[in-house]
């Protein structure tokens, strides 16, 4: 069972890799990901209706929803940027390695608990990737010019670590396909507006909707795919092994994307991928 689990987390990380990919070479980021959300959320609206007019929750469950709706919104914006301004090779992983990096500090700080040995070691090998892969310089003007779209991939892994603990608060009152369906509503909230005014949809969706079919079902798929997994073997022994993604989508943004500085990228998100297995299972 383990293995197959594995097995499962390694496709994960893929498919979560691949969609990204998509969203990337899309013409209109916001407009892609808004339509591929489409499909998933409709499906699952009745499930969440069905929820609320059966059963009373209390006040708290919905200042949670609320909030990681707003969160979702953030994240939605951020990460449309994200993929206008960077390459994939070079958002995705600041972008996945931002959440494992900042949990880990954020308790060492506040919460008074301890890393080991290998913890530390695994954050500053985060750290040091992170300066190589964003290519910054002490030289003023390249960074200027470096600084902003690796900002905003600090942004989008900065909202993937508050969405993290509030799913988790909220998880004691909804299922994760009704936490997912409102998070989806928090995303497509957020997009509507610029989406609709621009009327990019259109063309996006009679340019790519081969691509948008697929990046509707993996976008989904990449998770519950992990929660397959979950039920088959410990969260803590193949949640890491899902990082695995940071790696394939460095590739594919040189491969297929025929992104820049490709070995230096290579070496920057296996070393961020290994160093949070290490931070993961030893920290």
């Amino acid at each position: 069972m383990l293995v197959f689990a594995v097995f499962l987390v390694l496709f994960s990380g893929l498919t979560h890799a691949v969609w990204n990919l998509f969203a990337k070479r899309s013409l209109n980021k916001a407009a892609f990901l808004w339509i591929i959300l489409i499909p998933t959320t409709i499906f699952l609206i009745p499930l969440v209706i069905s929820k609320l007019l059966s059963k009373a929750l209390p006040w708290q469950a919905y200042v949670l929803i609320l909030i990681t709706m707003i969160i979702q919104g953030c994240y939605a914006f951020m990460l449309t940027k994200a993929y206008d301004l960077g390459d994939l090779s070079q958002m995705y992983p600041i972008m996945r390695g931002t959440s494992t990096l900042l949990v880990p500090t954020i308790g060492v700080a506040f919460l008074g608990e301890s890393l080991s040995v290998w913890g530390w070691f695994g954050i500053l090998c985060m750290i040091v990737s992170f300066f190589i892969i964003s290519d910054w310089s002490f030289r003023r003007s390249k960074r200027a010019r470096s600084s902003k779209p690796i900002l905003v991939a600090f942004g989008v892994g900065l909202c993937t670590t508050c969405y993290v603990f509030v799913d988790k608060l909220t998880l004691d009152y909804l299922s994760p396909p009704e936490l997912l369906c409102l998070g989806n509503l928090g995303f497509l909230l957020a997009l509507t507006p610029a989406v609709l005014r621009s009327g990019k949809w259109k063309v996006e969706l009679k340019a790519n909707w081969r691509v948008i079919l697929m990046g509707a079902v993996l976008s989904p798929g990449s998770y519950l795919l992990f929660l397959f997994a979950m039920n088959l073997a410990p969260m803590a022994h193949i949640s890491p092994v899902r990082e695995i993604g940071t790696v394939f989508a460095t590739l594919l943004g040189i491969m297929v994307l025929k992104e820049q500085q490709g070995m230096k990228r290579i070496a920057s998100s296996a070393t961020i991928a290994t160093a949070i297995v290490v931070i993961s299972l030893f920290g």
